[in-house]
C-alpha cells in the first residue's frame, strides 16, 4: 500500500468531525477514569494509560482520515 502524498500534512478537520472527535475523547477520558480506580499503580497502569491515549489517537485518524492517508470527506 502506497501512503497518500497528503498523509503528513496538517489536516483541519471540519466541523462534522471534530464533533466526532470530542465525543471519542470523552469515550476515552471516561475509560481512562475508570482504570484509575479500579487499577492499582505501577507500571501495568502505565501501559494501559499510554495505550488508551494511542487509542484516542487512532480513533481521531480514522474519523479524518482514509487507511492510505488520504483525507476523508466529512
Amino acid at each position: 500500500m502506497s501512503l497518500h502524498p497528503e498523509t503528513f500534512n496538517y489536516l483541519n478537520p471540519s466541523d462534522r468531525q471534530k464533533e466526532r472527535m470530542y465525543r471519542g475523547r470523552e469515550a476515552a477520558a471516561g475509560y481512562a477514569a475508570v482504570i484509575e480506580q479500579i487499577c492499582t499503580e505501577g507500571p501495568d497502569k502505565t501501559y494501559l494509560l499510554r495505550k488508551l491515549r494511542e487509542v484516542a489517537m487512532w480513533v481521531n485518524i480514522n474519523i479524518t482520515r482514509h487507511s492510505d492517508g488520504a483525507p476523508r470527506e466529512d
